[in-house]
């Protein structure tokens, strides 16, 4: 990943780029250890927003610029600049789309590529996302306990994701994980050093996009919407597009007949 610097003058603090079927969304704020402003979050729910929309992105790699911090979470700074008047950011309320859950509902595959440490909200944005890739020396906390703010995403989500007596210790103590003992609990995917996140999380999310498009929005859509229903309910929801019906199907089987890559095209 890239070393620790701040950016140049008028660099955005979100860069949104699609390569190659894959939207890559960076955090630009090394210099604030890629905290969430407000115009941070407005930028990321309109960067997710435009991948879950764009048939041209059939995945999404979120990190943060740097080497120190993935997401130091909300930007204390601004927050307290707010003392005294009403925050311009409290969960589940205003005119805008939640980010988390924005994320949440990205309806293709994302990754978040840690590379370093995900506090906060910064860990709430990564637990949003399906798959975590973090680098060695990256930490996972959920501090809001030590600074009186909520964690409201990950009181929700994270028991769903850990032991519940686990979710609550990190959820009251507000105490940092390592990456191990991240990848122990089952929260990250792999761990890799800090010089091969990059090139990791590149070869993962190319292999994901071999597969075909269809099938892994298909996969998202019932993964999300089906988690807290019933099994008998979950398998007869009918979300996403029908790749049963689809010529990527009929292309599927070709390819494996002809013993070849399939050429999908999304439909």
């Amino acid at each position: 990943m890239t070393t620790e610097a701040s950016p140049p003058p008028g660099a955005p603090e979100l860069i949104y780029e699609i390569r190659e079927k894959v939207a890559y969304i960076t955090i630009n704020r090394p210099e604030r250890s890629n905290a969430i402003g407000t115009a941070v979050r407005a930028a990321l729910i309109d960067a997710f927003c435009d991948a879950n929309d764009n048939p041209e992105v059939w995945a999404v790699v979120l990190t943060g610029a740097g080497d120190k911090a993935f997401c130091a979470g909300g930007d204390l700074k601004e927050f307290a600049a707010q003392a005294g008047r009403r925050p311009s950011h409290i969960p589940m309320t205003g005119p805008a789309r939640n980010l988390y859950e924005t994320v949440l509902e990205t309806y293709k595959p994302t990754i978040a590529a840690l590379n370093g440490a995900a506090f906060g909200g910064g860990f709430e944005l990564a637990l949003a996302c399906d798959i975590r890739i973090a680098a060695a020396h990256a930490r996972m906390a959920l501090p809001e306990a030590k600074r009186g703010m909520g964690a409201n995403f990950g009181s929700v989500l994270l028991p769903r994701l850990l032991p519940h007596a686990v979710a609550m210790e990190t959820l009251y103590l507000g105490e940092p994980m390592t990456a191990e003992e991240a990848l122990r609990w089952g929260l990250v995917n792999r761990v890799v050093p800090a010089a091969e996140l990059q090139a990791t999380t590149e070869a993962f999310v190319r292999r994901m996009v071999a597969n075909a498009p269809l099938t892994l929005r298909r996969i998202k859509h019932i993964a999300v919407k089906g988690a807290a229903l019933p099994v008998a309910a979950a398998l007869r929801l009918d979300v996403g597009p029908n790749p049963y019906l689809s010529e990527d199907r009929h292309e599927g089987a070709r390819a494996f007949v002809e013993k070849r890559a399939p050429r999908w095209q999304g439909r």
